[in-house]
């Protein structure tokens, strides 16, 4: 069986739900802390294993590709300041994490038309799909909790969190029965159930390992949900051909198309943060005494 050595970063978004900071900024750009969220993504693929990883952007995504490149006029700069090593050293960290390519989706048509636009790059090989909109911390990073799943049982693997009711309406419901610990058989889903159409409250957060041959699959999926073409339908074709494997991934995820999402994962970020938690905590109980 192939290793997972790529990855597919979909980043084409519009960013709707959080304008209007996203008018003239990618939504991938919006920090939290001292980081744009795109690179706690792209950080997450290298502590996996990743070497390789394509980002699908389009129009106005140029500040994607500068962060991770080389920036030699700021690199001259700090290096001429004392004491500014360590900042130099993670500026320029960041454009050695990964092999980086872009490609454009001209077009908005859907997860699945996006994934679509990987196929040369994947080039016959198994990949890791991290979803743009979606950051996950955690200590074991989740896209290499799923990677270990496919190099175990050599199927598809969705990485799933169990969610509201409401909330699943959202996002998609999958049928899944167990199989160890935290790894489920997935046969069937379905994207942005109705009511009385939910298979579970387990849905996909974000990640996915997908085989080569879902390309074949998205080539006559048909638009879905919202007339795009959906990444999920795609899956769905696949986890009733050959069945799915989902891992109910540890870490927590953040919604960074959300406003809500973008304020949670800057405050909780920031209580962990090396130079700043401890008196952002601070800050916070002062606050929490006037609310």
């Amino acid at each position: 069986m192939k290793k997972v050595r790529k990855a597919v970063i979909p980043a084409a978004g519009l960013g709707t739900r959080v304008l209007p900071a996203t008018k003239a900024m990618p939504k991938e750009m919006l920090p939290i802390v001292d980081k744009p969220a795109i690179q706690y993504i792209v950080e997450e693929a290298a502590a996996a294993g990743i070497e390789d990883i394509l980002i699908i952007t389009n129009r106005g995504k140029g500040l994607l590709e500068d962060h991770f490149d080389r920036a030699p006029e700021l690199e001259n700069h700090l290096s001429a300041q004392p004491g500014k090593a360590g900042v130099l050293r993670q500026v320029v960290d960041i454009s050695r994490l990964a092999n980086i390519w872009y490609v454009r989706q001209k077009e908005t048509k859907g997860l699945g038309h996006a994934v679509n636009c990987a196929r040369d790059f994947v080039d016959g090989e198994p990949f890791a799909v991290l979803y743009g909109d979606d950051v996950i911390i955690g200590k074991d990073p989740a896209c290499g909790q799923l990677v270990r799943a496919y190099e175990e049982y050599g199927l598809g693997v969705v990485g799933v969190k169990e969610v509201s009711q409401e909330a699943i309406r959202k996002y998609s419901s999958l049928k899944v029965e167990p199989l160890r610990d935290n790894y489920f058989k997935c046969t069937d889903m379905v994207e942005k159930p109705l009511p009385g159409q939910e298979l579970s409250l387990y849905s996909i957060l974000g990640r996915c390992v997908l085989p080569p041959e879902i390309f074949e699959i998205l080539d006559a999926t048909q638009p879905g949900a919202g007339g795009e073409i959906q990444l999920t339908d795609a899956m769905k074709a696949l986890a009733r051909r050959d069945g799915m494997v989902a891992v109910d991934f540890t870490g927590k995820r953040y919604d960074m198309g959300s406003k809500l999402g973008v304020m949670q994962a800057g405050v909780e970020i920031a209580l962990d943060h090396p130079e700043i938690g401890e008196a952002f905590r601070a800050y916070l109980k002062e606050l929490a005494q006037n609310l």
